[in-house]
């Protein structure tokens, strides 16, 4: 089963030929939007200060998912297809598991974070949304960025 999209290729654009410049520009992307989502629960915990607007535990989903960007982008792309120079501890089985874990967070924090914004903002009838549309947001940003660093630098989506 594993390596069953290895012949899907991406059709080739011609239009967006980025050439060496597609790794620098997929690293900016991906910083921007993390950026972004980090910078939006910072505004709303600067302008909601007090708990009962903006419980400060509802960042735990960005921290979560913070870890989890880490924890995919850790682990190359080799690695998962067997092709890296050394095996290391568990080789390609533990490099799959690690991915596997660390999108397993990722989807969790952005599953919290949805929870947070609909069981506590739009149910709850909490007088601002702003907080709760900031926590999603940010688990959102976070969550795309990861994906966009970890599968938009490779040259085998491309061929």
């Amino acid at each position: 089963m594993s390596g069953f999209l290895d012949n899907c290729r991406w059709p080739r654009c011609e239009c967006a030929d980025f050439g060496e410049k597609r790794n620098f520009i997929v690293s900016v992307i991906s910083g921007v939007m993390f950026f972004t989502g980090w910078w939006f629960v910072i505004d709303a915990a600067a302008l909601y200060p007090d708990t009962e607007r903006f419980n400060h535990a509802f960042q735990t989903p960005g921290v979560i998912s913070t870890v989890a960007f880490f924890m995919i982008n850790s682990v190359s792309n080799g690695q998962i297809r067997g092709e890296a120079y050394t095996t290391g501890c568990m080789g390609q089985t533990g490099a799959r598991i690690w991915l596997f874990l660390g999108f397993l967070l990722a989807f969790g924090a952005l599953i919290a974070a949805s929870w947070i914004l609909f069981g506590f903002y739009v149910v709850g009838n909490v007088d601002p949304d702003w907080p709760g549309i900031a926590v999603f947001l940010q688990n959102a940003l976070i969550f795309f960025s990861a994906f966009v660093f970890k599968f938009g630098r490779t040259e085998d989506l491309w061929g």
